[in-house]
C-alpha cells in the first residue's frame, strides 16, 4: 500500500454518440490531472458514447480504439485510469469499467445492477462478478453508478481487500442528495476511500449535476466538483485510513456468524 496518493474524479459534459469529442475532452482533463500530480483518475460512466441506445452497438465498435488510447495515456501520464465504456462481446453489450495502469489494461468490471427506470436492462447485459484489482496506487474496487444503491456489493469489495473504490457514474437530477448521502455512507461503513466521477450538463431530457466527489473513510468530503467541467482532486492518506480502522474497530467487531448470507 502507498502511504498516500493524489486522486481525481473527472467530469465533463458527455456528448451522446460523439466518441471523438468525448475522447478529446478526456485527453484534456487527464493532462490537467497529471499536471496537478494526480496518480489515479476516474472518468464518468459510458463517457465515450453516452446512453445513445439506438447507436450503441456501432459505438461499442470504437471501444477497442478508445481503450488503446487510454493505455497509451496511462503510460505517458503515469496515471491509473478508470472509466466505463460500451463493450461488445459475443453478441451482447455491456456497461464495462476498464482499468489501465502503466500502459496496460489490467481489469474489466461489467456493471452488475442495470437501471431499469432508464431501460438499461433492455439494451445491456449485466455482469456476473465483482472486481478488486491490484494497481500501482493500491487495491481498487470498481462499481458503476446504480451499484451505489446496493451496500452488499460494497461490503464484498471491502472483504476482498479494496483500499478505495472507483465509481464512474451518470447520476441525474433531482437525486443530488441521494448521491452525496450514499457515497458518504459507503465510504464510512466500509472504512475506505471512494472516488466518484459523474457526468455534467444536459443529455437529452436529463440534467446531470456533476458534483463528482472524493470521500474519506471518516466521511469527509475531500473534494467536490461543481456543475461544469472539472477535475476535483485530493490527497488520499492510507496511513490515516489504517489509524481510523484502529480507532473505530468495526471490522474487528463484526459478527458474520450471526448475519450469515443476507438474501
Amino acid at each position: 500500500m502507498n502511504a498516500s496518493i493524489c486522486a481525481s474524479a473527472i467530469q465533463f459534459p458527455i456528448v451522446a454518440g460523439d466518441v471523438d469529442t468525448n475522447l478529446q475532452q478526456a485527453r484534456i482533463a487527464l493532462q490537467r490531472a497529471h499536471n496537478q500530480g494526480v496518480r489515479l483518475a476516474v472518468l464518468p460512466e459510458m463517457w465515450s458514447s453516452g446512453y445513445d441506445y439506438k447507436h450503441l452497438s456501432e459505438l461499442s465498435d470504437e471501444t477497442p480504439r478508445v481503450a488503446a488510447e487510454l493505455a497509451e495515456l496511462s503510460a505517458h501520464l503515469d496515471l491509473v485510469i478508470v472509466g466505463s465504456l460500451p463493450e461488445k462481446d459475443r453478441g451482447s453489450l455491456y456497461n464495462t469499467a476498464f482499468v489501465h495502469d502503466r500502459g496496460q489494461e489490467i481489469g474489466r468490471y461489467r456493471k452488475l445492477h442495470l437501471f431499469s427506470p432508464m431501460k438499461e436492462d433492455r439494451y445491456l447485459a449485466s455482469g456476473d462478478k465483482t472486481l478488486v484489482v491490484k494497481t500501482s496506487v493500491g487495491r481498487l474496487g470498481i462499481a458503476i453508478c446504480y451499484d451505489l444503491r446496493f451496500p452488499e456489493m460494497f461490503r464484498k469489495l471491502a472483504l476482498d481487500g479494496a483500499e478505495l473504490v472507483c465509481l464512474p457514474a451518470q447520476w441525474p437530477s433531482p437525486r443530488q442528495q441521494h448521491w452525496r448521502t450514499l457515497i458518504r455512507a459507503r465510504a464510512i461503513e466500509n472504512q475506505y476511500f471512494l472516488v466518484a466521477a459523474n457526468n455534467c450538463g444536459q443529455l437529452g431530457n436529463l440534467h446531470f449535476f456533476g458534483m463528482s466527489l472524493i470521500v474519506s473513510p471518516r466521511g469527509e468530503f475531500l473534494a467536490e466538483g461543481g456543475e461544469g467541467m472539472a477535475e476535483p482532486s485530493a490527497l488520499l492518506d492510507f496511513t490515516d485510513m489504517a489509524a481510523y480502522r484502529k480507532e473505530i474497530p468495526a471490522w474487528h467487531d463484526r459478527r458474520p456468524e450471526i448475519y450469515g448470507i443476507l438474501r
